[in-house]
């Protein structure tokens, strides 16, 4: 029973992770479209966060993957990477270990 609970925070966790990152994208996007202006103290600071965030988590994939130019897929892969994970955690809490 302690370790499903564990697994459904960890699961929860992964869902928090996976938004912010969608998050950041989108507001990447909006940046790079000059749909909101960084000079917006409120969007600079919001940009920030989300880097300081999700820069720890991205830089190690970033590191591994081959140079793709202007896109970035290391939001795609971690997003996977984490979902392959609540997966995993999912069925090991299933079998009763």
């Amino acid at each position: 029973m302690l370790l499903y609970t564990l697994v459904q925070m960890i699961d929860y966790l992964v869902n928090i992770v996976s938004m912010v990152v969608i998050v950041q994208f989108v507001l990447g996007l909006l940046i790079a479209f000059n749909v909101v202006n960084m000079q917006n103290n409120a969007v600079a600071a919001i940009w920030k966060a989300l880097n300081a965030i999700l820069e720890p988590l991205l830089a190690p994939i970033r590191r591994m993957m081959p140079d793709t130019g202007q896109i970035d897929f290391s939001p795609m892969v971690l997003i996977v990477l984490l979902n392959l994970l609540s997966i995993l955690l999912r069925g090991i809490a299933a079998s009763g270990y």
